[in-house]
C-alpha cells in the first residue's frame, strides 16, 4: 500500500468541505434561524425568508470554515491516526483505505483534532453564525468582521468557543466512532467479492457508515449546537454554558435544547455522505498511484 501524501488528505477534506457547505447552506440557515428565535417553528422561519436565494446567505463564511476546516480536521486527524503505536492496515478488499484502529484510539483521535481545528476556525464560525441570523443585516464579510472587532475586541472572534468545544470535540469523536464500527458492520455483512465489485460499492458503504454516525453522533450532541447558538448570538444574555442552559431549560422548556435538530440531522447526515464519501475516494485514488508507482 501506498503511503499517503498529506496533500492528498488537505486536497480531498477542501474539496468534500466545499461541496457540502455549498449544497446544504439552506439548511444551516434555517437552523440557526430556528434557534434563535424560542417558539418558532420551520414554516414561520421559511416564510419571514425575503426570496429564496436568502437561503444562501452565509454561504461564503460557511464555505470559507467546512472547507479549511475539514482539510485541516481530516489531515491531523489522519496524522493522528497513523501516528499511533497500534496502527494497522485494512484488510484486502476492505471499504476503505484509512487506518484501523481502536474504538478508544477513534474517539480520541476524532476529539482531539476537532478541538484544534474548532480554536483555528472560530473566527470564521463566528461571523457564519452572525451572517446566517436575521438579527444582523451584514452586506459583506468585511463589514461583520469590522462591526464584531468594533463590537467586542479580538476575543469576540472567539466567543462560544467553550460551548463550541463541548459539541464539536464529542460530535467529532463520537462520529469517528461510530462511522469506523459501522464500516466494519457493513463490510462484514456485504464482503467484497471480485475487483470490480469492490471498486463499485465502496462508495455506497462508507456513505452509509458516515450518514448513519452522522445521525447518532449529531442527535447526542443537539442541545450543545442550540446552547451555542444563543451564546453566539445574545452573549448578554447567556454569558456561559450553565447560564444558557438554565435560562432555556427554565424559560421555555427541555426539548427546546433540541431545536433545529431534525434540520441539522438532515444536514449532517447529508453533509457528511458526501464529504467523507469524496474524502475515503480521493484518498484511495491516491493509494491506488502509490501502488502503480511501486
Amino acid at each position: 500500500m501506498g503511503e499517503f501524501k498529506t496533500s492528498s488528505h488537505l486536497t480531498a477534506g477542501f474539496v468534500g468541505g466545499l461541496a457540502s457547505a455549498v449544497l446544504l447552506q439552506p439548511l444551516d440557515l434555517l437552523k440557526t434561524r430556528l434557534q434563535q428565535t424560542p417558539g418558532s417553528t420551520l414554516m414561520e422561519t421559511v416564510r419571514g425568508l425575503r426570496s429564496p436565494l436568502e437561503l444562501w446567505r452565509g454561504t461564503l463564511p460557511s464555505a470559507l470554515r467546512t472547507s479549511l476546516g475539514a482539510s485541516m480536521y481530516l489531515t491531523s486527524l489522519s496524522k493522528m491516526r497513523a501516528s499511533l503505536a497500534n496502527y494497522t492496515k485494512p484488510e484486502e478488499g476492505y471499504s476503505s483505505e484509512l487506518p484501523k484502529l481502536s474504538s478508544q484510539a477513534n474517539l480520541a483521535t476524532g476529539a482531539v483534532a476537532r478541538g484544534l481545528v474548532g480554536f483555528i476556525t472560530m473566527p470564521i464560525t463566528v461571523v457564519k453564525v452572525r451572517f446566517e441570523s436575521s438579527l444582523y443585516h451584514y452586506k459583506s464579510m468585511a463589514e461583520a468582521v469590522k462591526a464584531l472587532y468594533v463590537e467586542r475586541g479580538i476575543r469576540g472572534f472567539f466567543y462560544g468557543y467553550g460551548v463550541t468545544l463541548t459539541r464539536d470535540a464529542p460530535y467529532a469523536g463520537l462520529y469517528v466512532l461510530f462511522y469506523e464500527q459501522c464500516k466494519d458492520l457493513l463490510n462484514d455483512l456485504f464482503p467484497a467479492g471480485d475487483a470490480h465489485r469492490k471498486i463499485t460499492t465502496s462508495a455506497a458503504l462508507n456513505s452509509l457508515s458516515a450518514v448513519s454516525a452522522a445521525v447518532a453522533a449529531t442527535t447526542i450532541t443537539s442541545p450543545f449546537d442550540t446552547i451555542k447558538t444563543r451564546v453566539q448570538l445574545n452573549p448578554e444574555k447567556y454569558k456561559s454554558f450553565l447560564t444558557a442552559i438554565r435560562l432555556i431549560i427554565k424559560k421555555e422548556s427541555f426539548m427546546s435544547l433540541f431545536s433545529g435538530l431534525s434540520l441539522r440531522l438532515t444536514r449532517k447526515a447529508l453533509s457528511s455522505g458526501v464529504s467523507w464519501c469524496i474524502y475515503e475516494e480521493l484518498v484511495r485514488l491516491n493509494a491506488f498511484k502509490g501502488n502503480i508507482a511501486l
